[in-house]
Protein backbone atom coordinates (compact mmCIF):
# COMPACT_ATOMS: atom_id res chain seq x y z
CA UNK A 1 0.00 0.00 0.00
CA UNK A 2 1.53 3.19 -1.14
CA UNK A 3 0.62 6.45 0.54
CA UNK A 4 0.98 9.54 -1.53
CA UNK A 5 1.93 12.59 0.49
CA UNK A 6 1.55 15.90 -1.24
CA UNK A 7 2.66 19.21 0.15
CA UNK A 8 0.12 21.94 0.07
CA UNK A 9 1.62 24.97 -1.53
CA UNK A 10 1.24 28.28 0.22
CA UNK A 11 -1.29 30.61 -1.29
CA UNK A 12 0.70 33.39 -2.88
CA UNK A 13 -2.18 35.61 -4.07
CA UNK A 14 -4.49 37.71 -1.94
CA UNK A 15 -8.15 37.63 -2.86
CA UNK A 16 -9.13 41.33 -3.01
CA UNK A 17 -12.76 40.81 -4.02
CA UNK A 18 -14.14 40.86 -0.44
CA UNK A 19 -12.02 43.93 0.31
CA UNK A 20 -13.41 45.75 -2.71
CA UNK A 21 -16.96 44.80 -1.71
CA UNK A 22 -16.50 46.19 1.78
CA UNK A 23 -14.93 49.38 0.46
CA UNK A 24 -17.80 49.97 -1.97
CA UNK A 25 -20.34 49.52 0.81
CA UNK A 26 -18.43 51.99 3.00
CA UNK A 27 -18.25 54.46 0.12
CA UNK A 28 -22.02 54.32 -0.37
CA UNK A 29 -22.59 54.79 3.36
CA UNK A 30 -20.33 57.87 3.47
CA UNK A 31 -21.93 59.31 0.33
CA UNK A 32 -25.37 59.06 1.93
CA UNK A 33 -24.42 60.34 5.38
CA UNK A 34 -22.15 63.25 4.35
CA UNK A 35 -25.01 65.54 3.24
CA UNK A 36 -26.90 64.71 6.44
CA UNK A 37 -23.93 65.78 8.56
CA UNK A 38 -23.83 69.13 6.73
CA UNK A 39 -27.29 70.01 8.04
CA UNK A 40 -27.16 68.36 11.44
CA UNK A 41 -27.78 71.62 13.34
CA UNK A 42 -30.74 72.51 11.19
CA UNK A 43 -33.38 69.98 12.16
CA UNK A 44 -35.69 72.86 13.06
CA UNK A 45 -36.54 74.70 9.85
CA UNK A 46 -36.61 78.47 10.00
CA UNK A 47 -36.74 81.16 7.35
CA UNK A 48 -33.58 83.06 8.19
CA UNK A 49 -33.32 86.77 7.38
CA UNK A 50 -31.32 87.54 4.27
CA UNK A 51 -28.49 90.05 4.60
CA UNK A 52 -25.53 91.23 2.54
CA UNK A 53 -22.94 89.12 4.36
CA UNK A 54 -21.25 85.84 3.75
CA UNK A 55 -22.73 82.67 5.14
CA UNK A 56 -21.54 81.87 8.64
CA UNK A 57 -20.03 78.48 9.32
CA UNK A 58 -21.27 76.68 12.40
CA UNK A 59 -18.84 74.23 13.98
CA UNK A 60 -19.97 70.67 14.68
CA UNK A 61 -19.80 71.06 18.44
CA UNK A 62 -21.39 74.53 18.45
CA UNK A 63 -24.38 75.28 20.64
CA UNK A 64 -27.30 76.54 18.55
CA UNK A 65 -30.41 78.23 19.92
CA UNK A 66 -33.29 78.42 17.44
CA UNK A 67 -36.50 80.44 17.62
CA UNK A 68 -38.97 79.12 15.06
CA UNK A 69 -41.95 80.77 13.40
CA UNK A 70 -44.29 79.82 16.25
CA UNK A 71 -41.82 81.41 18.74
CA UNK A 72 -40.78 78.09 20.26
CA UNK A 73 -37.21 77.96 21.53
CA UNK A 74 -34.92 75.02 20.72
CA UNK A 75 -31.50 74.30 22.19
CA UNK A 76 -29.58 72.12 19.76
CA UNK A 77 -32.87 71.00 18.17
CA UNK A 78 -34.50 70.07 21.50
CA UNK A 79 -37.60 72.03 22.47
CA UNK A 80 -37.36 74.01 25.72
CA UNK A 81 -39.34 76.73 27.41
CA UNK A 82 -37.58 80.09 27.55
CA UNK A 83 -37.62 79.94 31.37
CA UNK A 84 -35.67 76.66 31.40
CA UNK A 85 -33.13 77.79 28.81
CA UNK A 86 -30.76 79.49 31.26
CA UNK A 87 -30.21 76.43 33.52
CA UNK A 88 -29.61 74.30 30.43
CA UNK A 89 -27.06 76.82 29.10
CA UNK A 90 -25.37 77.04 32.51
CA UNK A 91 -24.95 73.27 32.53
CA UNK A 92 -23.71 73.16 28.93
CA UNK A 93 -21.13 75.90 29.32
CA UNK A 94 -19.93 75.01 32.81
CA UNK A 95 -16.85 73.18 31.56
CA UNK A 96 -16.34 75.06 28.29
CA UNK A 97 -13.69 77.72 27.93
CA UNK A 98 -15.13 79.08 24.67
CA UNK A 99 -18.46 80.65 25.58
CA UNK A 100 -19.84 81.04 22.06
CA UNK A 101 -23.39 80.41 20.87
CA UNK A 102 -25.26 80.68 17.56
CA UNK A 103 -28.77 82.14 17.46
CA UNK A 104 -31.06 81.24 14.57
CA UNK A 105 -34.39 83.06 14.47
CA UNK A 106 -37.11 83.00 11.85
CA UNK A 107 -37.51 86.38 10.18
CA UNK A 108 -41.21 86.46 11.08
CA UNK A 109 -40.51 86.24 14.83
CA UNK A 110 -41.17 89.56 16.59
CA UNK A 111 -38.05 91.49 17.56
CA UNK A 112 -39.07 91.44 21.22
CA UNK A 113 -39.02 87.62 21.36
CA UNK A 114 -35.54 87.53 19.83
CA UNK A 115 -34.29 90.12 22.35
CA UNK A 116 -35.81 88.12 25.24
CA UNK A 117 -33.94 85.05 24.04
CA UNK A 118 -30.72 87.07 23.71
CA UNK A 119 -31.17 88.38 27.26
CA UNK A 120 -31.46 84.84 28.63
CA UNK A 121 -28.33 83.84 26.71
CA UNK A 122 -26.43 86.86 28.08
CA UNK A 123 -27.66 86.14 31.62
CA UNK A 124 -26.13 82.66 31.33
CA UNK A 125 -22.71 84.28 30.89
CA UNK A 126 -22.30 83.65 27.17
CA UNK A 127 -19.74 86.15 25.88
CA UNK A 128 -20.02 85.54 22.13
CA UNK A 129 -23.44 85.61 20.47
CA UNK A 130 -23.56 84.97 16.71
CA UNK A 131 -26.67 85.67 14.66
CA UNK A 132 -27.11 83.13 11.86
CA UNK A 133 -28.44 84.57 8.58
CA UNK A 134 -28.70 83.63 4.93
CA UNK A 135 -26.82 85.59 2.26
CA UNK A 136 -28.69 87.77 -0.23
CA UNK A 137 -29.19 86.23 -3.62
CA UNK A 138 -26.97 87.96 -6.18
CA UNK A 139 -29.49 89.67 -8.37
CA UNK A 140 -27.42 92.33 -10.04
CA UNK A 141 -26.49 95.66 -8.47
CA UNK A 142 -25.90 96.36 -4.83
CA UNK A 143 -28.65 97.66 -2.59
CA UNK A 144 -28.08 100.52 -0.17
Amino acid sequence: MAVKITRASAMSEINVTPLVDVMLVLLVIFMVTAPLLETQNQAVTVDLPKVAAERSRVAEDAVVVTVDRSQKVYLNDHLHELAELRPKLDALFKARANKEIFLRADQSVPYGRVVETMAVIRAAGITKLNMVTDPLESGGGSRR
